[in-house]
């Protein structure tokens, strides 16, 4: 496909996402369910009047990983208080880390069981659907938190959960596509454990070294432009810096974006830091708009003609396994010493509010087609995603006035 197609293609898809937005508005639903039904109406007819528009696979594949990916993380990690988030750390990172993999294990048990097919669909696969799975998006209900005056401390931690398991989930499905990959008996749970460590910590050492080398130059230039084209390299660079040295680019993404936010923050609200965050939600909001929109145009009748039922497994897996994880994780996080307790009602409102979006469907897209399973894999995520945005943030408002967490400081 030449570039000036691409060019074309991609404009066209940004004045869809544009032309959608005021009619989410007016529907009152939200924005990106209002943009998956835009890319497959789109995609329908295009296909319907013959045109082809050269669009493959491949083109999602590499979009997805390395031009959205980076910016989504980036920008939700500069986005983050620094200081609330080191004084949740501990409870956000038991609700990330730990349940993320307890969640990612429960749907991998129960998909495999309930799909029944190792052969087609062995537990390899099962962890890398359940990984895809565990990566909530809460974007779609964080605006209706404020909005109702939910507690800061409630939407750091729905916000700060999202952010850390987003990349767990990521490096877990990296690791696991390679797995699934590889002839069978040529790697032992020892070592894929190790391979995992290396691969998430060797990120986080990549994401803060380039972060300081980042800052330094941040430090010598004044302008929005130039500190703009600093932060896009810090982002950009540690990723694929990371990536050639075959460990996390997401983890140094996310370390870099927490750098340079904590950074920030100390320099004080300036024009400068203002334009440049200004910048950064633009990117993210088009990245993942974007993103939506290539879910509507993969989406096919088929899907739900076929795997129907393996949609609906992943529908109930996720919502049982995030359950059980809750009744484990919160325990455990009351326990801990400086905290206030997490009531039901709170806990409710984690609990719907793990919404799957914009990371659960890149990595459904960036699925190898080397893999036997793909298609149905692909299908759970977006039965799992289109249930969330049909269901889950629709009911939000309801659920927090019926729980009156509203008007809270």
């Amino acid at each position: 496909m030449a570039i000036s197609d691409l060019i074309l293609a991609f404009l066209g898809m940004l004045l869809l996402a544009a032309l959608l937005q005021p009619l989410a508005q007016r529907l009152k639903l939200p924005w990106s369910l209002v943009l998956v039904a835009g890319g497959f109406i789109g995609s329908e007819l295009l296909v319907a009047s013959g045109v082809d528009t050269g669009l493959r696979w491949h083109h999602f594949n590499d979009l997805v990983f390395y031009v959205f990916l980076p910016v989504l993380i980036f920008e939700a990690a500069l986005h983050m208080d620094g200081r609330l988030l080191l004084r949740n750390l501990l409870a956000i990172l038991l609700l990330s880390t730990p349940m993320m993999m307890l969640c990612a294990g429960i749907c991998a048990v129960l998909l495999f069981y309930g799909i029944g097919y190792p052969l087609y669909y062995p537990w390899v696969v099962a962890l890398l659907t359940g990984a895809i799975l565990s990566a909530t998006d809460p974007a779609a209900v964080l605006q209706l938190f404020r909005q109702a005056g939910v507690s800061e401390r409630l939407i750091l931690l729905v916000d700060g959960e999202s952010l850390f398991n987003d990349a767990t989930a990521i490096v877990l499905f990296t690791l696991l596509t390679t797995l699934a990959l590889m002839p069978d008996g040529q790697i032992t749970l020892s070592m894929a454990a190790l391979s995992f460590a290396q691969i998430f910590f060797g990120g986080v050492v990549t994401g803060v070294g380039v972060a300081v080398l980042g800052w330094m130059l941040y430090r010598l230039l004044d302008n929005s432009f130039n500190r703009m084209i600093v932060m896009l390299a810090a982002a950009y660079g540690g990723f694929l810096l990371a990536e050639y040295f075959h460990v996390s680019g997401v983890m140094a993404v996310l370390m870099s974006g927490l750098v340079f936010g904590e950074l920030q923050r100390r320099e004080g609200d300036t024009p400068v830091r203002n334009a440049l965050h200004h910048l950064w939600s633009f990117g993210a909001e088009l990245a993942n708009a974007s993103i939506f929109l290539l879910l509507g145009v993969t989406v096919t009748l088929v899907m739900f003609q076929e795997q129907w039922l393996a949609m609906l497994l992943g529908i109930l897996a996720v919502l049982l396994a995030r359950a059980l994880g809750l009744l484990i994780t919160i325990p455990l996080i009351n326990l801990l010493p400086g905290y206030p307790p997490i009531s039901r009602a709170e806990q409710m409102v984690i609990y719907w509010g793990g919404i799957r979006g914009s990371i659960s469907v890149a990595l459904a897209l960036a699925l190898p087609l080397q893999l036997e399973s793909w298609f149905t894999v692909q299908s759970i995520a977006y039965g799992v995603v289109l249930f969330t945005l049909c269901i889950q943030a629709p009911t939000m408002p309801w659920l927090i006035r019926h729980l009156k967490l509203g008007g809270q400081s």
